[in-house]
């Protein structure tokens, strides 16, 4: 519970009565009306009313790596999927926003977890089970001795005294008085290697609990993935480039002298808000910490790897005007004075259907060419396939202002919009995703060949959810799921037999109505699934469900949102929370660490 009381802000903006008050986070009540800005966790579950760019984090809640942008209107009826309320202990990240406080202390979704996650029972390890009942038999066998030798003794005319000496002697040398030290010290050397391997056990019976473990429900943020946006395709001049996050760039896939690729770093470069934190000068590139959203950090890392310095290429290509990202636009604009004196160039990026509208050329091998319908053509190809693979995408544009219209010292106006934001040139797509971590593929191809069951379960979205279970093998390749299936056969899913599906993708929608017995049904069907969009009940119910078919489960997690089933759970693999999962093992690094143990 302390993990839970340190997300507690100490103070928060509050408008009551009229007047605004900076209160202390626990003093916030129903009905309040707070005001968050970037860098502030928030108080309380909140309804907002007015945003203005206004993202949180809920990476702890829901597993989606991407900042959440949140804004007054109600788009879901899942409380968790809507961007009108925004929840307690999150954190906001850009922007600002106000918000109805809704729902307090226990009464929020984050004390809701809490109270879920201690209202659970934990039940015996299986070593436990075993020697309970090793002792009954060896108790069975030594009363039975006793009292057999006991009569034997009146048989054969033992004094009475003699006798019950024979039968104390007897139930005495049965006590197996080495077992508990044994049985210690064996599992004390194995928690000692397990140590070794960045394993911190906190109770040695679950050294043996996790040799039994015949399933494995894991989180994807963090645990199989790295929890860090990272660029991972390009496309421009009508091709799809796989990029390289390597600090030599030794896998770089495509021309960096062509102009199309200089067009989209050059914009890429300039578009952003992102910067370096100070004093990381010396650290690799892709270990840096960033100030900004994780989209646009993403992209700074990788175009710093690309052409290096891009500090000093923005202040080299001064910024005179921007209108920053807001979620009825969809765009980010900036405006500047290019280094050779050839006056003012725009550039702008966003949701890639929204930037793709407002140009009417596309640059492609050096030329600017008319936007045609083969051209859109070719985008949208690109767009869904970049989306399928469950990344997110983003479109960047640029525009070479007429010097005779703006000539130089021109006043722009971000809010007067006084320069042209149609009419643009297209010069690509960066899509980005939340990579899986290097050892876990062959950490889940292992655990599957020694009999343990891989089950995926996250908050995140399912096209994430199910990309990412393809990339480290928790789908194999060549099993299809329903939609696989109806896809290829082009019918609908109902006319699917969910029978010939061996992989599953859920959605916590679909849990929502599922009964016991729909739940076991499933986990017998499929052998691969992943879970989507669960709540952190739904997490629960899954786990329960697996124990139900006599599995002995592991939950590996790092997030808040993972306490109840981390708690539930036979055998805990946890990054983080230890007092709210009340762990039984820390695991200090990643998934891999899992199937490493000995």
């Amino acid at each position: 519970m302390e993990s839970f009381k340190n997300m507690v802000p100490q103070y928060a903006s509050v408008l009551r009565g009229g007047q605004k008050l900076t209160l202390a986070a626990e003093e916030v009540v129903q009905g309040d009306i707070v005001e968050v800005k970037g860098g502030d966790r928030i108080p309380a579950d909140i309804r907002i009313i007015q945003a203005a760019a206004f993202k949180v984090d809920n990476s702890s809640l829901t597993g989606e790596s991407e900042p959440q942008t949140r804004s007054p209107d109600n788009t879901n009826e899942n409380p968790l999927e809507t961007r009108n309320i925004a929840f307690f202990s999150t954190n906001c990240v850009e922007g600002a926003g106000k918000g109805i406080v809704i729902n307090t202390g226990d009464r929020t979704v984050m004390g809701r977890i809490a109270n879920l996650a201690s209202g659970l029972e934990m039940g015996e390890t299986p070593i436990a089970r075993e020697i309970e009942h090793f002792i009954h038999i060896i108790t069975g066998v030594a009363v039975f001795l006793g009292i057999s030798f006991f009569i034997i003794a009146f048989i054969l005319g033992y004094y009475w005294l003699d006798a019950v000496i024979f039968l104390i002697g007897i139930i005495v040398a049965n006590v197996p008085e080495g077992l508990l030290a044994t049985v210690t010290v064996c599992l004390t050397l194995t928690a000692k290697r397990m140590a070794s391997k960045n394993c911190l056990v906190k109770n040695l019976e679950a050294v043996e609990t996790l040799g039994s473990t015949s399933t494995i429900c894991s989180d994807k943020t963090g645990t199989l993935t790295q929890n860090r946006m990272t660029v991972a395709h390009m496309w421009f001049d009508n091709q799809i480039i796989e990029s390289d996050t390597t600090e030599d760039q030794s896998g770089v896939q495509y021309d960096k002298t062509s102009a199309g690729w200089q067009a989209l770093a050059r914009v890429a470069c300039l578009c952003s808000r992102a910067e370096f934190k100070e004093g990381q000068e010396n650290l690799p590139i892709l270990k840096r910490d960033c100030i900004g959203d994780a989209s646009e950090s993403a992209i700074l890392k990788c175009m710093e790897l690309a052409i290096g310095n891009v500090s000093a290429y923005r202040k080299r290509n001064v910024k005179v005007c921007e209108i920053p990202f807001n979620s009825s636009n969809k765009y980010h604009v900036t405006i500047h004075d290019l280094e050779d004196g050839s006056g003012y160039l725009l550039c702008m990026k966003g949701a890639p259907e929204r930037i793709l509208d407002r140009c009417s050329t596309i640059f492609i091998h050096g030329k600017e060419k008319v936007l045609d319908e083969d051209m859109k053509e070719a985008f949208n190809d690109a767009y869904l396939e970049l989306g399928g693979m469950g990344e997110r995408v983003i479109g960047f544009c640029d525009y070479k202002l007429p010097q005779g219209k703006f000539r130089p010292g021109y006043a722009f106006d971000g809010e007067q919009e006084n320069f042209p934001l149609s009419g643009l040139r297209f010069v690509g797509l960066v899509a980005m995703i939340d990579p899986p971590r290097a050892a876990v593929p062959d950490a889940v191809s292992k655990c599957r060949s020694a009999g343990i069951k891989v089950i995926m379960v996250t908050g995140d979205h399912p096209i994430t959810a199910k990309a990412i279970a393809k990339a480290v093998g928790i789908i194999s390749e060549g099993n299809e799921t329903v939609e696989d299936i109806a896809d290829r056969l082009g019918i609908s899913v109902e006319n699917v037999n969910a029978r010939e599906a061996k992989a599953a993708v859920v959605h916590g929608s679909e849990l929502r109505d599922m009964t016991p017995g729909a739940m076991d049904m499933l986990l017998k069907q499929h052998t691969e699934i992943v879970f989507a969009r669960t709540s952190p009940q739904q997490k629960l119910i899954i786990v329960e469900g697996c124990q139900r078919q006599g599995q002995i489960v592991a939950v590996t997690g790092d997030g808040v949102n993972d306490s109840p089933a981390l708690k539930k759970a036979d055998i805990v693999m946890a990054q983080s929370y230890p007092d709210v999962a009340n762990m039984v093992l820390i695991v200090r690094i990643h998934f891999a660490t899992t199937y490493a143990l000995p």
